[in-house]
């Protein structure tokens, strides 16, 4: 499964998301946000990644549905940080971009197992 785009995609999202907290940590001196961030934004790829892993669909369904949330709860971070002033409004739509795509991959892949498991 090394070629299986959401695990790439989540992955590639979690690099540069330990990039913008270490920026956050070093240049902004911002601990609390950037903490919630890095958590979030990892969380995503840790979860795909035992998702492809899963017993069952179910367990799949869980895990990546789990995914998704931490990924909608990365892009209110994203907000958050933004609206506070500590992202240019470039850094900012570069990074959420990159986020709504994957939220948007995992919105897809969950709403197709779940409509496989019900039918």
């Amino acid at each position: 499964m090394a070629n299986n785009p959401v695990k790439q995609k989540s992955k590639a999202f979690a690099v540069s998301i330990v990039g913008l907290y270490k920026q956050l940590v070093c240049d902004k001196k911002e601990y609390i946000l950037s903490k919630q961030l890095l958590r979030s934004g990892t969380s995503v790829g840790a979860n795909v990644a035992e998702a492809l892993c899963g017993i069952s669909k179910k367990d799949f369904l869980a895990k990546m549905y789990i995914a998704f949330k931490e990924c909608v709860e990365t892009q209110y971070w994203l907000e958050l940080l933004f609206e506070t002033g500590y992202f240019s409004e470039e850094e900012f739509k570069s990074v959420y971009a990159d986020c709504e795509e994957l939220r948007k991959m995992l919105s897809s892949i969950t709403k197709t197992t779940a409509d496989s498991l019900n039918t």
